[in-house]
């Protein structure tokens, strides 16, 4: 089975409001499923469609779900639409034009885990986003989807939206929670994982997005169903940011298993300026990068992704032309993490800043002798040393450009500029 799940219409001005969703069938899924299925029959269904987290990790939402002691008098939902990492941004599109798809799945998250509250954790410098979701949150409360006794029923659920206040790392389950309980968002050891002691001191689900709004289609058309589209290990469709070199830079809806090429040269529009491709970031900006033809064959699937170096990810595509400095590139991405670090850990918030020192060292043609294997040896240091994976998310960068691309670093250090005289030229447009 193939289609879309997500893009299933024309997006206009309007397309965001309650009205355009009702018309598309929205809501129908949660008054069925609290009329006639259980809250054990919900899950049933989510974990028999093999759905993946769609934030980074890709662990099975069913299995997580299955975590929750069902004795607890209280569990609690979050949805992580923290998204700021760079070269991802597909959250961002299911809010802005969505957005009710996304509390329906909430809601039926909610029903089938017993969840009296739940909480949507949105990314600070998001705005629009925020506004429509907001919106729409206020139209399903009039509705009588979100409040006491939902669809006249015994179930009721409050949702509440909590803005965060610009920091990555909150992206992160555990920074995320203790950031909705009022104190800096610093990530904690686990175990105890969220599932057994998580918001306030409760169980708690955190899933992404993305996740959550593929619930509504899962529970109508059956778990059985939804894993027919994708590969029999990834299943579903996924949501890819593509970004970059591209002529047509946007978000594609595709089943797992599409081949990455087809996505760039053809969905994409191919690469600006009749470039050559130089690498691809295949899963947002944390994800090591792969060399142009390391792509070839390959497809965009967790066990592919996986197989060939890299990891699926947040599904964002970062698209890398010929002509491209990949050490102002990794420049740039050191800077981001060293800035992003909330400091708790030793070797993150010292690492990231050695990283980012050294990087934009040699990039400004000022590099020293033993700058390359200084930068490699702090991010080995750093990599499953601190206690969220920020630290691991600012090392893979490194170790894979160094890895693809050292001979550009040895030029830089030995020459003290880019391999590449000037810059990318494309459409009379200079870019870095």
């Amino acid at each position: 089975m193939t289609g879309n799940i997500f893009m299933t219409f024309e997006v206009t001005e309007q397309s965001h409001g309650l009205k355009a969703y009702r018309s598309r069938g929205g809501y129908e899924t949660l008054e069925k499923a609290i009329r006639e299925m259980t809250p054990e029959n919900v899950q049933q269904e989510v974990t028999q469609s093999n759905l993946r987290g769609r934030g980074g990790a890709g662990f099975p939402t069913g299995l997580k779900w299955s975590f929750i002691n069902k004795e607890s008098p209280v569990v609690y939902l979050a949805c992580n639409a923290d998204e700021g990492e760079p070269g991802t941004f597909k959250d961002r599109w299911v809010m802005e034009h969505i957005p009710h798809m996304l509390l329906e799945g909430v809601l039926l998250s909610a029903y089938a885990l017993k969840v009296r509250h739940a909480f949507i954790y949105i990314r600070g410098e998001f705005d629009l986003p925020y506004r429509r979701l907001c919106e729409a949150l206020e139209e399903a409360r009039k509705a009588g989807y979100v409040g006491e006794r939902i669809c006249r029923s015994s179930f009721s659920c409050e949702v509440l939206i909590h803005r965060g206040a610009g920091a990555y790392v909150c992206g992160e389950e555990t920074g995320l929670l203790t950031s909705i309980e009022g104190f800096k968002g610093h990530p904690k050891n686990k175990p105890p994982f969220p599932a057994i002691k998580g918001l306030l001191g409760a169980p708690t689900v955190i899933n992404n997005v993305e996740t959550l709004a593929a619930i509504p289609w899962i529970v109508k058309h059956g778990g059985a169903e939804y894993k027919k589209i994708g590969t029999p290990q990834s299943a579903g469709t996924r949501l890819f940011g593509v970004s970059g070199h591209v002529n047509k830079p946007g978000i594609f809806e595709r089943p797992l298993g599409y081949p990455i090429e087809k996505l760039i040269m053809e969905d994409a529009g191919g690469i600006l300026g009749g470039q050559a491709l130089k690498a691809v970031i295949p899963g947002g900006c944390s994800t090591p990068i792969l060399k142009a033809e390391e792509i070839q064959g390959l497809t965009l699937d967790f066990e592919s992704l996986h197989k060939a170096g890299s990891m699926l990810g947040s599904g964002g595509v970062i698209v890398i032309a010929e002509g491209v400095c990949m050490v102002r590139l990794l420049d740039v991405l050191a800077r981001f993490y060293s800035h992003e670090s909330c400091g708790q850990c030793t070797p993150c918030r010292e690492g990231t800043a050695w990283m980012a020192d050294t990087t934009h060292r040699l990039a400004t043609g000022q590099g020293v002798d033993g700058d390359i294997e200084r930068l490699e040896h702090v991010a080995r240091m750093i990599g499953g040393n601190t206690i969220c994976a920020l630290g691991d998310a600012a090392a893979m960068p490194v170790l894979s450009f160094l890895k693809k691309f050292r001979e550009e670093f040895e030029y830089v250090l030995k020459h003290g500029r880019s391999m590449h005289e000037g810059r990318l030229e494309v459409r009379g447009k200079t870019h870095g």
